[in-house]
């Protein structure tokens, strides 16, 4: 098929790892790059913008994606997280016979109450189908007028989640325990509390707001620097002995993409204990899960003291995550049969009929 992907296609972007896997599986790909029209103007600009969704960026973004649809005469318009894209523009592509997609990586529908939905929910009903990552967005997204929403879990990406060389050992690793995110949620207490309750000290690297999260103590003892992307990202998980991984509950969220990256990648995963990981990893097999940080501190423990374990287990988590199709190659090839049987279809429906 003819792909057009439209959404953030900057060099660390999952939507750009998400139009790679296209490509590998053999489709004729191009691209709509979000990036210039979300960062256009300072910071002030691009607040209001976020918030707002009007302004001269987002109707030229809208503008230029239907004329190079028109131009490429694309099957497929795959719009990663269309935060720019108005009910208008989805019309108009389903005018020119392009069948549109969606992936929302988050939750508009959250308790987070995050800004920045209203073109999203208002295109809603018009794009042909919806792919989410998390059970409860079914009835949010059909309830709003979707026509057909379908699962696409979060992946790892397999040109940057791989194994470190064969031989590696804890003789590598310089890092005892690794968070490598941002602290939703009540992450930065259960921080606090591995490391003055249980003499557990997380290395992190992670977004600003951990600065704001922590005291100046915590800050100078456990933050080891910024969000880390790509290699340096690979190889952080490489070094640590033990790598934690949450869910985060406020996007309604069961499993976390950081955790099949890291069983990709050979990491000895941690995670937090919940219906989503327990689906996907065996517990005590696969991958090792947490209840609270009394617990998590008490694995890390005993994990730390046993690297056998540890390497039996990682090798065990990276060979589920292969096998059972938690990279972008696989779970992507299985939307994209789904869309090719649709578009075989001779009439589609209005949207909201069944």
């Amino acid at each position: 098929m003819r792909i057009l992907c439209a959404g953030d296609m900057g060099d660390t972007s999952f939507g750009l790892y998400r139009r790679w896997a296209i490509g590998r599986l053999g489709h004729e790909v191009s691209e709509f790059n979000t990036v210039p029209f979300l960062s256009a103007g300072g910071w002030l600009s691009q607040a209001i913008r976020h918030r707002t969704l009007f302004g001269p960026a987002v109707a030229k973004a809208n503008r230029l994606l239907v004329e190079q649809a028109t131009d490429e005469r694309p099957d497929v318009v795959w719009v990663d997280k269309g935060l720019l894209f108005t009910a208008k523009t989805i019309q108009r592509l389903r005018k020119l016979g392009c069948f549109s997609v969606h992936f929302n990586i988050d939750n508009p529908f959250g308790p987070r109450k995050d800004p920045g939905w209203r073109l999203v929910r208002q295109a809603l009903p018009y794009y042909d189908l919806h792919l989410v990552q998390r059970d409860c967005n079914f009835a949010d997204y059909r309830q709003a007028g979707a026509r057909d929403v379908q699962m696409l879990r979060t992946a790892y990406e397999p040109t940057i989640h791989f194994p470190p060389p064969v031989g590696w050992s804890d003789a590598d690793r310089s890092f005892d325990v690794v968070f490598i995110g941002a602290p939703y949620d009540e992450r930065a207490q259960f921080m606090l509390d591995l490391w003055h309750r249980h003499d557990i000290p997380v290395s992190i690297w992670g977004s600003p707001e951990w600065s704001e999260e922590l005291p100046a103590d915590a800050r100078r003892a456990l933050l080891k620097g910024t969000q880390l992307w790509i290699k340096d990202y690979r190889e952080t998980i490489w070094r640590s002995r033990i790598c934690l991984s949450f869910v985060t509950h406020s996007n309604c969220d069961d499993v976390a993409q950081k955790s099949f990256e890291i069983a990709a990648s050979g990491g000895f995963l941690l995670a937090e204990d919940s219906k989503g990981h327990r689906e996907h990893f065996s517990a005590d097999n696969e991958a090792v899960f947490f209840q609270s940080a009394a617990d998590c501190a008490d694995k890390v423990r005993r994990f730390l003291a046993d690297e056998a374990a540890r390497t039996r287990i990682a090798a065990a988590g990276h060979q589920r995550a292969v096998a059972s199709g938690y990279g972008n190659d696989a779970r992507i090839a299985r939307v994209l049969d789904y869309v090719a049987q649709k578009i075989r279809m001779p009439e589609r429906s209005a949207p909201g009929s069944t």
